[in-house]
């Protein structure tokens, strides 16, 4: 059966030779009846490789699915494209952003089979309101350019898949969210390094025009909201003088879009998940001073803005992971799931620990893991 799989997947992709999926036991076995009942991970793979891939955790059958997209659109050239960059699911679709090939490619979320795409140069990353997806790009060519143009959001009709606006942004937009009919959107300037933007842009949803722009701190990425409608903010830093760090802004007035930066944490950021009123964040910080990677795996309080510990992973099984390169929280049991880039150029890993920090289990994954998504029990 197996081998009848592979030569009619091969049989479809005459071009190039097709990877086929692999499966492996998850070693804590099945969970049946569990809510989510799945986790899906996009696999950025490197840049000009074609190689970023969707893997899928199976909880209910204990399974760990490996590059199950071309095993699903056996038809599609090049499978799902160059460099992924985010993923999400919205209603009954999935989402993933694949910024290379400069597309958003839209599945099934229960099955993965392609239902379109979305065309968008450069794009980044991508969030929901309302019927509509929201997508930042850079706009221009992927390269290092001190003149490099400004960014741009784009809004798109989820049921058609049309995109019905666009609004021009900072330098080089990252992620985006929402508070009330306005966009929050962190601008890094990272093609104009070492002159970094510092800004978050604030675009109205209904006109599709910018509003605001709030200086914060060089190279900005992340973005989150909390349950008190607060923002939660990292910036990558110069590189230099200039640390990564963590910052809090707050709205100016109780009824006002507008947002100032209330507090600023002396923690370095590289991801965060925000899960109740814990943020799940990690660092992978170069110190000068010990010459070497610094990395850390903590939680935050967002009611009280105390670091609660900075090492979640309280098993020492930490020194396994080479790489951090994404965090996701599990909404119902409270596990936590820390993928690891490696080498950039390899297989990485997903890793698995509960809410204590106790390792589960770790599974090869695809090349660069780092973006996880979970799949609810009312998307089957």
């Amino acid at each position: 059966m197996w081998l009848l799989l592979v030569l009619l997947v091969t049989a479809c992709r005459t071009d190039e030779m097709v990877i086929p999926s692999e499966y492996d036991r998850l070693p804590i076995g099945a969970t049946p009846g569990c809510d989510p009942i799945g986790m899906y991970v996009l696999n950025e793979g490197n840049m000009g490789s074609n190689k970023a891939s969707i893997d899928y955790v199976d909880f209910e059958n204990g399974l760990y699915a490996r590059n199950l997209y071309a095993e699903r659109n056996p038809t599609v050239i090049k499978e799902l494209g160059d460099v992924g960059n985010d993923l999400q699911i919205y209603g009954s679709k999935l989402y993933a952003v694949l910024n290379s090939s400069h597309k958003v490619e839209v599945m099934d979320a229960r099955t993965l089979v392609r239902i379109g795409q979305i065309d968008i140069a450069n794009c980044r990353y991508i969030n929901f309101d309302k019927g509509n997806a929201y997508v930042t790009s850079y706009v221009g060519p992927i390269a290092i350019d001190p003149n490099a143009q400004p960014g741009a959001v784009y809004r798109v009709d989820t049921a058609t898949l049309a995109i019905t606006g666009k609004c021009t942004v900072g330098y080089q937009p990252e992620e985006l969210t929402f508070i009330d009919r306005h966009i929050y959107i962190a601008n890094s300037g990272g093609y104009r390094k070492p002159n970094y933007d510092n800004t978050i842009s604030v675009v109205d949803m209904t006109t599709m025009r910018q509003v605001q722009k709030i200086a914060v701190a060089p190279n900005l990425h992340r973005i989150r909201k909390d349950a008190y409608g607060r923002l939660w903010v990292s910036s990558r830093g110069d590189e230099a003088s200039i640390p990564s760090r963590l910052f809090v802004l707050e709205r100016k007035e109780p009824t006002s879009y507008e947002m100032i930066v209330t507090d600023t944490l002396d923690i370095p950021c590289s991801d965060m998940f925000m899960s109740g009123d814990s943020l799940y964040f990690y660092s992978l910080a170069w110190s000068d001073q010990l010459e070497r990677n610094v990395i850390a795996y903590g939680i935050v309080d967002v009611r009280t803005k105390q670091l609660i510990t900075d090492s979640f992973i309280t098993d020492g099984t930490e020194t396994d992971i080479e790489k951090p390169y994404g965090v996701a929280v599990n909404p119902t049991n409270g596990d936590i799931y820390v993928a690891d880039g490696k080498n950039y150029v390899s297989s990485g890993t997903v890793h698995c620990y509960t809410r204590e920090g106790k390792r589960k289990w770790s599974m090869r994954a695809g090349d660069i893991p780092a973006h996880m998504v979970f799949l609810n029990r009312d998307k089957r």
